[in-house]
């Protein structure tokens, strides 16, 4: 005897089957990228003396008194894109969290501390991209400092 096989539609397989293949497809890539994320870095926006540090991608808003400074830290502690701050009277070194455009960011708070001399970005992988050094100084990391 033989028994009739019933014929299904051919998308009414491939269709389950190609969501079912880009759902694990998905999670399998959220899951590679949690695995090579690197690790959160610390906050602390607590002023620290700039002395022994040698920072290599910062924001470093200098101001012409050290009164005009400290006037400033508490808001510039405050700010989301702070991770560190570094201060060296007259002046606050600023180390951002991860993904935040320096330059920018430095525009931004020339904009906003009107009392500051001055606002430079230190990044030294762009100098020394710009320069073409032969022998360029090691890679900065993401701490954004050596």
């Amino acid at each position: 005897m033989i028994f009739g096989v019933e014929q299904k539609p051919l998308t009414r397989v491939l269709v389950p089957v190609s969501a079912l293949a880009l759902a694990a497809g998905a999670g399998l890539a959220f899951f590679i990228a949690a695995l090579v994320r690197p690790p959160e870095l610390p906050v602390d926006p607590n002023p620290a003396p700039l002395a022994g540090h040698t920072l290599c991608a910062a924001v470093v808003v200098t101001y012409s008194s050290e009164e005009d400074m400290r006037a400033a830290v508490p808001s510039l502690r405050g700010d989301p894109k702070v991770r560190r701050v570094f201060v060296d009277p007259p002046s606050v070194s600023l180390l951002a969290v991860p993904g935040t455009d320096l330059k920018a960011w430095a525009q931004e708070l020339h904009a906003r501390y009107r009392k500051a001399e001055r606002v430079t970005v230190i990044d030294s992988d762009a100098t020394a991209a710009q320069l073409k050094l032969t022998a360029p100084p090691p890679k900065c990391p993401r701490e954004g400092e050596y």
